[in-house]
């Protein structure tokens, strides 16, 4: 039996979807997302919202710790990895991983799922944990369902 996620994904789009509803801005969802993502705990640690801009990744929404990364280009660090490959990464541990961009020292994993309507990449949302392994299998999904939602209405 798959444990169940953290992240409560039904709760966040029906929040999204409710925003929406009040004509709420782009900004406004993609903080909404940040936010609501962050506060399930452990181990949503930093949530940050890029959209893709041209052939950059622009941090347009976030909740946690800052980071320097406002502008990512593609193909640099995990998240402009995820964006030149057209698929989500699932990074267990970012000591071994080539080329990444420390947001802070004190994060152990990573998890990048694109936001995207059909093959049209929007941008992503990408996630920090300070523990090793962060995002099982049932956390990648659930973060997928939020990013689905997002894609339809953004």
């Amino acid at each position: 039996m798959a444990a169940e996620p953290v992240l409560d994904a039904d709760a966040i789009v029906r929040a999204l979807q409710g925003a929406f509803a009040r004509d709420a801005e782009r900004e406004a969802l993609l903080r909404l997302t940040a936010a609501r993502m962050r506060a399930a705990g452990p181990p949503y640690t930093g949530v940050y919202m890029y959209m893709l801009h041209g052939n950059d990744l622009v941090l347009e929404a976030f909740d946690g710790r800052p980071t320097e990364h406002t502008r990512i280009p593609v193909g640099r660090g995990i998240c402009g990895q995820a964006v030149a490959e057209r698929h989500d990464l699932n990074v267990a541990d970012v000591n071994q991983a080539e080329g990444y961009l420390a947001c802070s020292i004190e994060t152990r994993s990573e998890l990048v799922v694109l936001i995207r309507r059909h093959e049209e990449i929007l941008g992503q949302i990408d996630i920090d944990s300070d523990v090793v392994d962060g995002f099982p299998p049932e956390e990648e999904a659930a973060v997928r369902a939020v990013a689905d939602a997002l894609a339809a209405l953004l």
